[in-house]
């Protein structure tokens, strides 16, 4: 699904006109309008307002994933690891020079 069609389901489940969304959003109709015909893209800033209105992940609105996952405050999508300690941190290291090392051999 294009993204344009994805802003303009959203949009029309709602309810709203172009026009009227564009003015929640402090866009012009123009804009927005060309935003749904994937004519221009909104800045990162508009994305985030619509992602917010629609209660929606902005990968959903993105096209990367197709089930719009509701915003959930404090929620933790992505996990990061934690950073290595200093002992592991050299253990890998050795292991991955021995690897290098070791891979230049064959």
């Amino acid at each position: 699904m294009l993204i344009g069609e994805r802003l303009a389901e959203l949009r029309k489940d709602k309810g709203l006109t172009q026009k009227e969304l564009a003015n929640i959003l402090f866009v012009n109709f123009r804009t927005y309008s060309s935003y749904e015909r994937e004519e221009c893209q909104a800045s990162d800033d508009t994305k985030i307002k619509i992602a917010k209105y629609f209660n929606v992940s902005l990968d959903y609105l993105l096209g990367i994933i197709d089930y719009p996952r509701p915003i959930v405050e404090n929620a933790e999508y992505i996990r990061l690891p934690k950073p290595l300690s200093k002992k592991n941190r050299e253990h890998l290291e050795q292991y991955l020079k021995y690897l290098v090392h070791d891979d230049e051999k064959s």
